[in-house]
C-alpha cells in the first residue's frame, strides 16, 4: 500500500466557520483511475493539558459542550493559535482556564482525533508541580468550573460518563502510561 496510489486533483473550500473550514478535495485512485470528492475538516492543532498539582491531584474543568448538550469534565485544552507553539499553547490554555501554572511541562505526543476527515493534531502535554497562581481568565463564551480530584477516581469518572469526551480519555490514559 503507497499513498502514491491518490491523485490530488483539485481542492476548494466549501465553508468557512469559527474554528475550522470545510474543504472539498478530489482524487483520482490510480489503481482503477476512479475519481471521488472527499470531505476534509480544515482546523488549527489544538493542545490537552493533564495538570498534576504539587499534592499529586488533577486539575480538571467542567464546562458545557454544544455537540452534546451538557457539562463534560475534561482536562484544560484549546486551539494552538498562530505563531504560537503547542507548548506555549499548553501552558496559555492551562492558566487562562484555570489559574494554575505547571512547575515543569512535557509532551507526552500527539494524536489525530480522526484522520479520514481531520487534517490536525492534539498535542497532549503533562503539566507537573502545577500551583494556582492567578485566576481563570476566561473567554467571553466560557464558563468553567474547577474540579480537583485524584488520579484514582478518573476510572469511575469515564464509567459514568461524567469525563466522555475521546480526546480526555485518551490524554489521561496516555499520561497514567508514561507518567514515573
Amino acid at each position: 500500500m503507497s499513498s502514491d496510489s491518490w491523485t490530488l486533483l483539485g481542492s476548494c473550500e466549501v465553508s468557512s466557520h469559527r474554528i475550522f473550514r470545510i474543504r472539498n478535495d478530489r482524487y483520482r485512485f490510480e489503481p482503477t483511475a476512479a475519481e471521488q470528492d472527499f470531505v476534509v475538516l480544515d482546523s488549527p492543532d489544538w493542545v490537552n493539558v493533564v495538570p498534576i498539582t504539587c499534592d499529586d491531584q488533577l486539575v480538571l474543568i467542567r464546562q458545557y459542550r454544544h455537540g452534546i448538550r451538557r457539562i463534560s469534565l475534561e482536562v484544560p485544552g484549546g486551539i494552538v493559535d498562530p505563531g504560537e507553539s503547542p507548548e506555549e499553547a499548553a501552558v496559555r490554555e492551562l492558566e487562562e482556564e484555570t489559574g494554575y501554572a505547571p512547575g515543569h511541562i512535557r509532551p507526552l505526543g500527539r494524536i489525530s482525533a480522526n484522520p479520514a476527515i481531520q487534517n490536525n493534531y492534539c498535542h497532549i502535554f503533562l503539566a507537573e508541580d502545577c500551583r494556582r497562581v492567578a485566576a481563570a481568565q476566561l473567554d467571553p463564551f466560557e464558563e468553567i468550573e474547577l474540579a480537583i480530584t485524584s488520579p484514582q477516581q478518573i476510572p469511575g469518572l469515564v464509567q459514568s460518563e461524567e469525563i466522555c469526551h475521546s480526546l480526555v480519555i485518551n490524554a489521561l490514559a496516555l499520561a497514567s502510561l508514561l507518567r514515573p
